[in-house]
């Protein structure tokens, strides 16, 4: 991994991205803090960094990146980008929340792919890991291979565990630890 590209996200995690408070989460779980990662993958130099990060991560074999809308967007699409000026261009997909409602009634956007290609999940922020299990279940469903799922964010919440129990490997940029402690330390 690009040691100093990781060190500058974190700071942009930290900086853009982190906040205390009181929050609902997505997955319904109350929060002492938030995430919000597009503050960061949408970022100029935030989608960079994630790009070559997240490409320095990907196993051997893969063969296109995926997420679930709207948080894996722009990170999917950064890792894609990266890959082509790295000259090992990556394909991107984007799996929707529901099929498209006229013409494929598709639940996957992007490049058709051979079947069996191995494809990575994205994703900013797991907590629970639902979002990006749905990912795999539609990718799945496709014909495409999944066996890992990669996060920016881990909140350490049974992202992990869920993952380990379908058998996917699963690693994280960050662990929210690490973020936390990076964020108070910036305060003083």
């Amino acid at each position: 991994m690009e040691h100093a590209n990781r060190e500058k996200l974190l700071n942009l995690f930290c900086r853009l991205a982190y906040k205390s408070g009181d929050f609902t989460l997505s997955s319904g779980q109350k929060s002492t803090y938030y995430i919000n990662g597009k503050l960061v993958t949408l970022h100029p130099f935030g989608g960079l960094w994630t790009g070559q990060v997240l490409l320095s991560m990907l196993p051997e074999g893969t063969g296109a990146v995926a997420g679930l809308t709207l948080g894996a967007d722009p990170i999917v699409s950064a890792v894609s980008v990266v890959s082509a000026y790295e000259n090992q261009p990556i394909p991107a997909l984007i799996i929707r929340k529901q099929p498209k409602g006229h013409g494929t009634a598709a639940w996957i956007e992007g490049p058709e792919l051979a079947p069996n290609t191995n494809v990575v999940v994205l994703e900013d922020v797991v907590t629970t890991g639902q979002s990006a299990l749905f990912a795999v279940e539609k990718l799945r469903d496709a014909g495409y291979t999944v066996t890992h799922v990669l996060t920016l964010v881990d909140r350490e919440q049974g992202g992990a565990a869920l993952y380990a129990k379908e058998g996917l490997k699963f690693d994280a940029v960050f662990a929210i630890g690490e973020i936390q402690s990076y964020a108070k330390e910036l305060i003083k």
